[in-house]
């Protein structure tokens, strides 16, 4: 490897650590709260979004699912081909677009928004169209991707994958989620084998 680039590879951990902590900075408290206590009692969640955003939504949605909030993906493609018939009024959807202009989820919030389902969006770009479509908007920070074109989904899927576990962390403190609730739902691998061995 040559040396330049083991010290790309490690200023990776660097720049995205930076990324981290500036979303941080720039959290909207109060956005961030109305986002825990929807998602906190909705009767379904829905989690969309594309390429890297999409992943990180895929995750969140099983996140959701551990802490026992009814929680899917919604595929923008299967979205707009009856998937969003599983939200129904009072459910909630998370969107997640750093620039907030793919083009693909705009009609997904049309429909949200025709079967009053509360629309949550997580963006680095609070005054896109797609931020201006939702009821609640939470911020994200990229200072750099890691490569040297910048253009890499690297710290922007960090950033946001560290707003979605903030979001879960702050679920299991408001409702109270217990580790034997886990324990119950969780049995398999190592983490159930733990979970489950006194019987907790």
């Amino acid at each position: 490897m040559k040396p330049e680039t083991k010290d790309r590879a490690l200023a990776a951990f660097d720049i995205e650590s930076n990324s981290i902590l500036a979303t941080r900075d720039a959290l909207d408290l109060d956005a961030f709260a109305k986002a825990v206590d929807i998602l906190s009692c909705a009767p379904r969640i829905g989690t969309t979004g594309c390429g890297h955003s999409g992943i990180a939504c895929m995750h969140f949605a099983h996140s959701l699912c551990c802490v026992e909030r009814p929680a899917r993906f919604l595929s923008p493609a299967e979205a707009v081909h009856g998937a969003s018939g599983f939200l129904q009024k009072g459910d909630a959807l998370v969107w997640a677009s750093r620039g907030g202009k793919t083009d693909e989820l705009f009609s997904i919030l049309d429909i949200c928004h025709s079967k009053q389902v509360t629309i949550i969006g997580v963006t680095e770009n609070l005054s896109s169209p797609l931020a201006e479509k939702s009821h609640i908007v939470i911020p994200m920070k990229v200072t750099s991707e890691t490569d040297r074109f910048n253009s890499q989904g690297t710290s922007s899927f960090t950033a946001l994958s560290a707003v979605f576990d903030a979001l879960q962390t702050a679920i299991i403190e408001e409702t109270g989620y217990r580790n034997e609730q886990f324990a119950l739902i969780h049995p398999g691998g190592a983490v159930g084998k733990r979970l489950n061995k006194s019987g907790s």
